[in-house]
């Protein structure tokens, strides 16, 4: 069974810094592609990050490049989200997010933690 398990979302001030985490079973890790998606409150879903399996390149959305560093530990199948300069614009549940070599559809996504930027 995929299963995708994120952690880390916290409550932090405006300028904090959070790493989130994604532990991955189920399936070869290092064979897919990863995403980081987020859904802030009442509004639909945002791709935010990327990166690739085979030469881990990665890929933002604007609003939060230069501030979040997605990387990923084949070794121990987990994706990580390092976001530092969070705004209150960030809040919102993160999910972890596999992308399908097949027809690179996101097709499982973890259950989400929760960061609120907030003073």
């Amino acid at each position: 069974e995929v299963q995708l398990v994120e952690s880390g979302g916290d409550l932090v001030q405006p300028g904090g810094s959070l790493r989130l985490s994604c532990a991955a079973s189920g399936f070869t890790f290092k064979r897919y592609d990863m995403t980081w998606v987020r859904q802030a409150p009442g509004k639909g879903p945002e791709w935010v990050s990327h990166i690739n399996s085979g030469d881990s390149r990665v890929y933002y959305t604007d609003s939060v490049r230069g501030r979040f560093a997605i990387s990923r530990d084949n070794a121990k199948n987990t994706l990580y989200l390092q976001m530092i300069s969070l705004q209150p614009e960030d809040t919102g549940v993160y999910y972890c997010v596999r992308r399908a070599s097949s027809n690179y559809a996101y097709d499982y996504w973890g259950q989400g933690t929760q960061v609120t930027v907030s003073s």
